[in-house]
């Protein structure tokens, strides 16, 4: 990174990562933390969790907390940014951040044929809706030189039945992801998405790690042979927030072994 686009001296950066409670957005605030980074999470009921995750975080020495956030309520960003700019110029002396990563999500297994409006819609804003308005309201505050990793799915190149709501919204995520690396240029800030295979969380009632006939089913077709891990996905969302990955940007980075080849 040039001169001009590195953090000021002496100041440290900050990520946010919604959803960063469970499953791969606690890895993923935990490998950010890890490369030296302040970390704040949102969570939508499990504060407990929240909790547990800023807590593990500051045990490494590094600043963390967490806010209350319903992603699918897009009228509740106005007062989640203005708190959320507030903490920021209170702790930190500005009102700026470096690093958002748009994890939060929820799954949805249903044939098209099946699948209810009220299911679309919500699945529409969690997984679209609340990416381009929430980014759009926290891109002031984002310094120039920052990032945005936006959270997809191996469901957008791998077809399975069931999940063509839920991989059509992060297909859109990918589009909205190329048209912002563009647009944030002139600032310096990359936008890139990263694309899980299956991973054993409790995504989805478990349903990758808790069911044997799906996770075997998904290691015979991964060429590594075997299912994801969280710790798989938190270290490559980390990487995107570190000087050395300046020159990515624009990019769909699947993470998922080798799976459906």
């Amino acid at each position: 990174m040039t001169q001009e686009n590195k953090p000021a001296a002496g100041r440290t950066r900050i990520a946010l990562i919604t959803g960063g409670s469970r499953g791969l957005g606690r890895n993923m605030a935990i490998a950010i933390a890890k490369k030296g980074i302040d970390t704040v999470i949102t969570y939508n009921t499990n504060r407990t969790a929240a909790t547990e995750v800023v807590n593990e975080i500051s045990s490494m020495g590094r600043k963390a907390v967490a806010f209350q956030l319903n992603t699918s309520d897009a009228r509740s960003f106005e007062v989640f940014v203005k708190d959320f700019s507030a903490w920021l110029q209170e702790n930190t002396g500005n009102a700026s951040f470096d690093f958002l990563v748009n994890n939060a999500g929820t799954a949805l297994y249903s044939l098209i044929k099946e699948v209810k409006e009220e299911q679309v819609d919500q699945i529409f804003n969690i997984h679209f809706k609340a990416v381009v308005l929430l980014t759009q309201q926290l891109l002031p505050f984002i310094n120039e030189g920052g990032g945005i990793i936006n959270i997809s799915s191996g469901l957008t190149r791998i077809t399975n039945p069931g999940s063509a709501v839920y991989a059509s919204m992060k297909a859109a995520v990918e589009t909205f992801t190329r048209y912002l690396a563009k647009e944030t240029g002139d600032r310096k800030i990359r936008a890139n998405v990263v694309a899980p295979g299956a991973i054993e969380t409790d995504f989805g009632n478990g349903r990758v790690r808790d069911n044997p006939d799906i996770n075997k089913h998904i290691a015979g077709i991964t060429a590594l042979g075997r299912v994801g891990l969280p710790d798989d996905i938190g270290g490559v969302v980390a990487f995107l927030c570190t000087e050395e990955a300046y020159w990515i940007n624009g990019q769909r980075i699947e993470v998922s072994g080798g799976q459906a080849l």
